[in-house]
């Protein structure tokens, strides 16, 4: 079952919904709309993990509601998300935990770590403790939905 998110508070509603439960918001049908994103790897698009080179960075990009577009650069070995304004990335709503989690950059790439949050941590809609993220990956903080991508500065 693809539930479908709301853009506008991030909450899950069942597949055939046309607003949202929680906020009234029409919802917007992933199926409804064409999007593509490659994986591109040092031997093309073949969607298989590769180490990153030393002129990549990571990106979060908000997707849906207010903050849609919002870009935060992932320069630092670790970036704290979470409701405290003391985080990297402050996301500001009840459904965050205070430090949420934190994204780290290893030699291999760049990895994710929930820290015990109450609501979790979810990479491609999957619950995750720790996960390695790829160019492409859905990130959901809470009511807060982020694509992460990597790419030369």
């Amino acid at each position: 079952m693809a539930y479908v998110f709301c853009n506008h508070c991030g909450h899950r509603n069942p597949p055939h919904s046309s607003f949202c439960s929680a906020c009234g918001t029409v919802l917007d049908h992933s199926d409804e709309h064409t999007a593509s994103i490659t994986r591109v790897t040092s031997d093309g698009p073949t969607g298989t993990a590769r180490p990153m080179s030393a002129t990549e960075h990571g990106v979060l990009v908000v997707r849906g509601g207010d903050q849609d577009g919002l870009r935060f650069a992932l320069s630092d070995r670790l970036t704290s998300l979470g409701r405290s304004v003391e985080n990297d990335v402050s996301l500001d709503d009840i459904t965050v935990s205070r430090r949420h989690a934190v994204l780290e950059l290893t030699p291999n790439g760049f990895t994710i770590h929930d820290n015990g949050s109450l609501n979790g941590t979810y990479v491609n809609q999957h619950r995750i403790t720790t996960s390695a993220l790829e160019h492409g990956d859905e990130i959901q903080v809470g009511k807060f939905h982020f694509l992460f991508l990597l790419g030369p500065d």
